[in-house]
């Protein structure tokens, strides 16, 4: 029964990753279509996107989970999802396009994706495959983005980017009824199951006082950072910066699309290396491949192949930060608050994802080309490739509780 709930837990959270996060890195092909049709600056689309992640990224929803369960906050999360997508087909100006895409759809994701589903597959796997199971939920959102942005860019084709929403809202719709496969209520490890560490039997205010009192907590939580940025402006922009440079659409499409197929790849080996050697090196090995990944892209002159070739790679490197991330987190503080302590981490990813979204539209509307970022993202890689180096993954003894001495008779 347990290997079988495992099982459940598991498949559940992938399957609901796979849809909200391929829904949400579709949203790059809709950005000259409703800019073009609301009459708006590519900075205005940007700056609701950009609200988005911020809402994405508030770790409030990881802290709800860690004390109701996970279930039902991914249910209400399902529900809000397929609701902010319907009302984004009616919007009419900036105001209620940020509200929609912004607010309500942010909101949603954070119900939806890493911080809660990672948070519930933690209850039920062990500490030394903890990893890689992370790995496979990281993977299958990247499944969702090959396999949702193809479908987005056919509804819009065929239905409008209004109808296309209205599409969207039903598949979304689907997460609140894969929530009814997480636990019910937080759980402590079952007798005999191993413990990550002490830290589990702790209160969550002391775990807080220790996360931000440990250096390396912070480290993670710079690096992460710098993997929002990314992700998010070339999600957001990649598409646009294509189609300026020339590239087809059919090749800016499987562009995108090879992003998600070749993460699968990337994710889940980071998240199987992640369990048998350092993270922190691995991490460093990530960021500094994507800072020379970015520089060929542009310094090579860009091409259906070349645009093609940089999906492809920079995809292998896309998410592979998240099981590495995560099980850091975990590894240090223990399964018990990790959806507090990761959804921490998780809302520096998204203050970048925040940036690297808007300034991208601010910066191209007022100059009329993505160089600036480019660059921008390039040296923030070789600063998260140096900030993980110190990092201590040991697991520091938890605070001592000072415990009164008994009176005397």
């Amino acid at each position: 029964m347990g290997r079988a709930k495992t099982i459940l837990v598991i498949s559940c959270g992938a399957v609901m990753v796979l849809i909200s996060m391929g829904t949400r890195q579709s949203l790059g092909v809709f950005l000259q279509p409703i800019t073009n049709d609301l009459g708006i600056g590519r900075a205005t689309y940007s700056l609701a996107v950009a609200i988005q992640n911020i809402i994405f990224g508030l770790p409030l929803i990881g802290i709800l989970a860690d004390r109701f369960g996970p279930r039902w906050v991914a249910v209400g999360g399902g529900i809000l999802y397929a609701v902010g997508m319907v009302l984004i087909a009616f919007v009419n100006s900036t105001p209620t396009l940020t509200l929609t895409l912004g607010l309500l759809v942010g909101l949603a994701l954070s119900s939806t994706t890493y911080v809660v589903v990672l948070g519930a597959v933690a209850q039920v796997v062990p500490p030394e495959r903890r990893s890689s199971s992370f790995g496979i939920i990281t993977a299958a959102g990247s499944f969702g983005m090959f396999a949702m942005v193809p479908v987005a860019q056919q509804l819009l084709l065929n239905l409008g980017w209004r109808g296309a929403f209205i599409g969207l809202a039903v598949i979304v719709g689907l997460t609140a009824l894969l929530a009814f496969g997480f636990p019910t209520s937080t759980q402590a490890p079952r007798a005999g199951q191993p413990r990550a560490n002490q830290a589990e039997e702790e209160p969550l205010a002391a775990v807080l006082q220790r996360a931000w009192r440990n250096g390396s907590y912070w480290l993670l939580i710079a690096g992460f950072f710098v993997c929002g940025f990314h992700v998010a402006f070339i999600a957001t922009h990649l598409p646009a910066f294509l189609t300026d440079n020339a590239v087809s659409p059919r090749a800016s499409s499987w562009a995108l699309a090879l992003i998600g197929l070749a993460n699968i790849v990337g994710s889940y080996l980071f998240g199987y290396l992640g369990d048998r050697f350092r993270k922190k090196y691995l991490l460093s090995f990530l960021y500094f491949a994507r800072a020379i990944v970015i520089s060929l892209f542009l310094f090579i002159p860009i091409s259906n192949v070349s645009a093609i070739a940089f999906g492809a790679a920079i995809g292998f490197l896309w998410l592979g930060t998240v099981p590495l991330t995560s099980g850091a987190v975990s590894q240090i503080f223990g399964a018990r608050y990790l959806a507090t302590l990761y959804g921490i981490v998780f809302f520096s990813h998204q203050i970048g994802a925040f940036f690297g979204v808007w300034l991208g539209g601010r910066v191209y509307d007022a100059t009329g080309s993505y160089t600036t970022i480019w660059l921008a993202a390039i040296a923030l890689s070789l600063f998260a490739a140096l900030v993980h180096l110190p990092i201590v993954e040991g697991k520091p003894a938890p605070l001592r509780r000072v415990v009164p001495a008994a009176e005397p008779a």
